[in-house]
């Protein structure tokens, strides 16, 4: 007989070293342009060439660790994590860094479904699954928030090779744990590979995800980006149509007439819209306009981490007792609060407030992502509870490229256009160029002027940069909180209270659909 926490345990070791990777490198970018002297596309590629992969291959994961064994699946994705990890710090210029990002997305890409899937299938009865969500949850976003602290410390003490590093001893003992105490499990009467359906679905989320992060530096209104969407939307337009055709589908497209399902998934996806969103502006907010150290900024998101485990735990305990509508909207009401208020910092605003802001929105995050993904799960039957959690998981991805896609463009125009009409001085032409590509460009260029005599000039553009920060740093975190109080509407009139019966949750492991 096996040990349920045991097993709990191992599962959301490796779920928690996925979570880890999303944010840890982040806080080494600086450090990657010094060293390796990256652009700023390497940049952006060395941290979306794992969404990217990660986003385009989970759906087909999670169905080969229904088809095949989810165990066997999880274990290969911890072993391809763990060696493209050590690859990572091994290498030596900015296209072997992004080669081997790739190749951890691909290895998320097989464990993050499995350790859902293979939880939903051990803990069978809805209280209790309910708490293992909720603990999954509560790692899963404490795995994201407390990234930049533990890429901090590596940095401050090590060399920048050390965020890759110490990734894989992590993933070698969650794959012990998980080799030595966590049972397999299959979708017994698993149909032939849907080759086709795996094909689509692969090629349409590769190609919305990667026009999502392209978008913002070529235009969202650009002709490639318009043309990118369209060719996502016709691919998984055309994967749903072969879906509902095909005798032996990957995904029975029906779970997206459960409301269960679909609307507890749009609440996902808005809220890792919000989150990630959030994380983009207030990493600025901390080392440029507050002047943070790496590790220093990654503390002060303790109340977020803190508050996403605390609230994961409690959010599916009551929604259990109370209803997942009311659960979900007033963790997205207190988002949505809590982003408002954000958007009145200012550069003298004090940590104190700022912790108080982030324990609304922390708190948002757990009452609502994790509560949601139980009643995702719920929906799903245990046989197909690998798709089902490979859909939780795109959710996330996509919610969270859009964020930091769409509020960092809304941050970026503004920031823009507000500095042109700040500068009240002409800049020499460099300064004026890297002004506006960042406000820490802009005070850099401020250092470099203030250094060569110029002080009025300096002045006048390090006010002028910080007058413009905070307009575009408003409006994006009142985008951000306008999105989340729509989610709150969207939950209370969609997702259903509680699950039909008892006996849908308590299903026994066979197929949506039997031959």
């Amino acid at each position: 007989m096996q040990s349920k926490p045991l097993i709990l345990l191992s599962l959301l070791l490796a779920a928690f070293t996925i979570n880890l990777d999303t944010t840890i490198v982040n806080v080494a970018l600086p450090t990657l342009v010094r060293e390796l002297h990256a652009s700023t596309t390497q940049l952006e590629w060395i941290v979306d060439a794992y969404n990217l992969m990660f986003a385009a291959l989970v759906l087909a994961c999670g169905n080969l660790g229904d088809r095949l064994g989810r165990k066997g699946v999880l274990l290969a994705g911890l072993g391809v994590f763990g060696a493209a990890t050590i690859a990572g710090g091994l290498g030596t210029n900015p296209g072997q860094l992004i080669a081997a990002r790739a190749v951890m997305g691909l290895g998320a890409a097989l464990i993050f479904p499995a350790t859902l899937s293979l939880l939903t299938n051990v803990f069978t009865e809805r209280g209790e699954r309910a708490r293992a969500i909720g603990l999954w949850g509560a790692t899963t976003g404490v795995g994201i928030a407390v990234g930049p602290i533990v890429g901090g410390w590596l940095l401050e003490r090590f060399s920048w090779q050390s965020v890759f590093f110490a990734l894989a001893p992590i993933a070698a003992l969650a794959a012990v744990l998980v080799a030595a105490r966590v049972p397999t499990s299959r979708d017994p009467q698993a149909p032939p590979a849907d080759r086709a359906g795996l094909l689509l679905s692969t090629a349409g989320m590769a190609v919305l995800i990667y026009t999502i992060i392209e978008a913002p530096n070529r235009g969202w209104g650009a002709g490639r980006s318009v043309g990118g969407f369209a060719i996502a939307a016709v691919l998984l337009v055309a994967f749903v149509a072969w879906e509902r055709r095909a005798q032996a589908p990957m995904l029975d497209v029906g779970l997206f007439r459960n409301l269960r399902f679909s609307a507890a998934s749009g609440s996902v996806t808005i809220t890792f819209f919000s989150l990630f969103g959030f994380i983009f502006l207030i990493t600025l907010y901390f080392q440029f306009l507050k002047g943070y150290r790496p590790l220093s900024t990654g503390v002060r998101l303790l109340p977020v981490a803190t508050l996403v485990g605390i609230t994961s735990v409690l959010g599916t305990r009551l929604a259990v007792r109370s209803g997942t509508k009311l659960v979900v909207a007033a963790g997205l009401v207190s988002l949505a609060a809590g982003l408002a208020w954000t958007s009145s910092a200012s550069s003298s605003t004090s940590y104190l407030t700022i912790a108080g802001q982030m324990v609304l929105i922390g708190s948002g995050i757990g009452l609502t992502s994790a509560p949601a993904t139980e009643s995702i799960m719920g929906a799903v039957p245990r046989a197909k509870a690998g798709v089902g959690s490979a859909i939780n998981d795109a959710t996330r991805i996509l919610g969270g490229t859009l964020g930091v896609a769409v509020i960092g463009s809304v941050y970026a125009s503004l920031y823009s256009t507000h500095l042109t009409s700040a500068l009240t001085v002409r800049l020499p032409e460099a300064a004026a160029s890297g002004a506006h590509r960042s406000v820490g460009a802009a005070f850099g260029a401020a250092e470099r002027l203030s250094a060569t005599g110029h002080a009025d000039l300096a002045n006048a553009l390090h006010q002028a940069a910080t007058t413009a920060f905070f307009r575009g740093f408003e409006t994006a975190c009142l985008v951000a909180a306008a999105i989340a109080a729509a989610g709150a509407v969207f939950a209370l009139a969609f997702i259903p209270a509680q699950p039909p019966s008892a006996s849908a949750e308590t299903a026994p492991a066979v197929p949506a659909t039997s031959p």
